[in-house]
């Protein structure tokens, strides 16, 4: 997991290309999704961080993105009604 505050704007385009970072998320809502979500796009830059893959998001606590993700959100919900 790594927070945007802590990378620049090159650096976190580089990675980004490299397809290091595949995913972002939401750290005060615990919520990860697609790169390309409007709904991510908003986010505050110090809230914004960003993954190498789901699983690193799963394994850090996050939660798939109602919006963009929405067959993974309705596992979720699922899951967590069990």
């Amino acid at each position: 997991m790594v927070r945007h505050s802590d990378l620049g704007d090159r650096e976190l385009i580089t990675l980004i290309r490299k397809r290091e970072l595949t995913f972002a998320g939401n750290s005060k809502l615990r919520i990860y999704g697609k790169l390309s979500c409007s709904t991510g796009k908003r986010l505050k830059r110090e809230n914004r961080v960003f993954f190498s893959s789901e699983k690193e998001a799963i394994f850090h606590g996050y939660r798939p993105c109602g919006h963009c993700m929405k067959e993974g959100y309705k596992r979720w919900i699922y899951l967590a009604k069990q």
